[in-house]
């Protein structure tokens, strides 16, 4: 029951970037088509999952017996960027279209919020290695979520008459904070 409730948690009233607003960066600039949110949603899951383990075994294991986590946030990064890097590799063999389409953004989840900002979560929720895992997943599904309803959204305000001065950006922004007042509402569930 304890997994159930942080993964509703996670997912829907405390999304990640709804209501945290970490990883605002991927979130607006990927979210123009729909194939390219869910490929960034598979990215983010994968090194999302894959940093908080390790972050949470070196802080655990390696940090915290040296009495050097102030070296945290440091070692998190290098962490980060490395799984990035990896991803990188495997997705430019794989699919290459994906990886055309991700473009710049790829890179940049080295630099995502979101994915550092759950690593230093776990650590200060005190989180076991399975807690920290879900809590992990789940965060990355809340993200690809909240990235797959505003791509759909951007979507089809393509085909709408929007006002000239509220195209692109500024349009982007106003759905962006709908979307979180509606993620909102989840509040009183867990």
């Amino acid at each position: 029951m304890k997994y159930i409730l942080l993964i509703i948690s996670a997912v829907l009233v405390n999304n990640i970037v709804l209501t945290q607003f970490l990883g605002i960066c991927p979130f607006l600039g990927v979210s123009k088509r729909l194939s390219t949110a869910v490929g960034m949603g598979g990215a983010v899951l994968f090194v999302m999952t894959l940093a908080t383990i390790v972050t949470y075994l070196i802080q655990n294991y390696i940090l915290v017996p040296m009495g050097i986590e102030f070296m945290q946030t440091v070692v998190y990064i290098l962490i980060i960027a490395a799984l990035v890097q990896m991803v990188e590799l495997i997705l430019k063999k794989v699919s290459p279209a994906l990886y055309q389409a991700l473009g710049v953004f790829l890179p940049l989840i080295t630099t995502n919020c979101a994915i550092l900002g759950v690593a230093i979560l776990v650590i200060r929720k005190e989180y076991n290695l399975m807690e920290s895992t879900v809590f992990a997943i789940a965060n990355a599904i809340g993200f690809t979520l909240a990235l797959i309803i505003f791509s759909g959204i951007r979507e089809k305000l393509e085909l709408l008459d929007v006002p000239q001065a509220m195209k692109g950006t500024p349009i982007a922004l106003i759905i962006a904070g709908l979307l979180a007042l509606a993620f909102m509402g989840f509040a009183g569930i867990v």
